[in-house]
């Protein structure tokens, strides 16, 4: 019997008996003849989450010499869920008015992302945080979205190879498929091999960890959670104004997690026991 057979026959025997209630987890709904589902839809935000498998990567820049995403280092991760889609405008929406968030930018989100189905934008990390612990989430580590970006594929530039066209994804200029001056709305591109949409471009996206620029030396191999302590946090995946160079599936920066800006979104995971 393989491990991947052994992890997925213990995960069955465990929602047997799991707890319903329990926040940022799989319910007994989510398993299908003993196996975690490939996707589950939210119970808050009606969003879809695709399942990412348990595995290991060769996690930073095989290709372009990027000292902040350097030594690269052999990851290896747990399984977890992802969301599909970027959060849109209208799962903000919801949020805020459900759950009384102070939130009073509306006017701004409305000139980059003008319907419900665009990302939202002009949010902080704080405000990111806050929609995921509502939605029972929480953000991605760093190596989860890196490994999940790369959607299966080994030492590449993108999500889906080395190369980038506007056929691929929503950035600098406009072009082929990418007919938007600012946010497209969520899945106007092709998805990567996990199923993931806009893993590249349209809004950068908040993770959960600190940001340190020599992270990697040090990094743990085992579900790594970031460093401990830090003055910025992560963003990932490039936006609608960036080129190409900063949508690779490698590339970070920090930035303070006060910061809103009309780039920066975010999307959620959750734990499979």
């Amino acid at each position: 019997m393989t491990k991947d057979i052994v992890v997925l026959v213990l995960v069955g025997l465990f929602f047997v008996n799991c707890d319903e209630d329990k926040s940022g987890e799989m319910k007994p709904k989510d398993i299908d003849g003993g196996k975690p589902k490939s996707i589950i839809i939210g119970k808050k935000d009606n969003a879809k989450m695709v399942l990412i498998p348990a595995g290991s990567f060769e996690m930073g820049d095989h290709l372009d010499n990027m000292l902040n995403a350097l030594p690269v280092h052999t990851v290896e991760l747990d399984a977890f869920y992802m969301d599909m889609y970027e959060v849109t405008v209208g799962q903000f929406k919801k949020f805020v008015q459900e759950s009384k968030y102070s939130y009073n930018q509306w006017n701004d989100v409305a000139i980059f992302s003008p319907t419900n189905d665009h990302p939202m934008s002009y949010v902080n990390w704080y405000d990111a945080t806050a929609y995921a612990k509502w939605v029972d989430k929480r953000l991605p580590t760093e190596a989860e979205w890196e490994y999940a970006a790369r959607g299966g594929l080994r030492g590449k530039r993108y999500p889906w190879g080395n190369d980038i066209t506007h056929e691929d994804a929503n950035y600098a200029d406009m072009d082929g498929k990418d007919e938007w001056q600012y946010c497209a709305p969520v899945g106007s591109f092709d998805p990567n091999g996990y199923g993931l949409h806009d893993m590249a471009g349209n809004v950068m996206e908040w993770c959960a960890d600190w940001y340190e620029e020599v992270y990697y030396i040090n990094s743990p191999l085992k579900d790594p959670p970031g460093p401990s302590a830090g003055r910025m946090r992560v963003l990932r995946g490039g936006a609608w104004y960036y080129t190409a160079d900063v949508l690779r599936v490698t590339y970070r920066i920090g930035r303070y997690p006060t910061v809103v800006n009309f780039g920066y979104g975010f999307r959620c995971v959750a734990d499979v026991p």
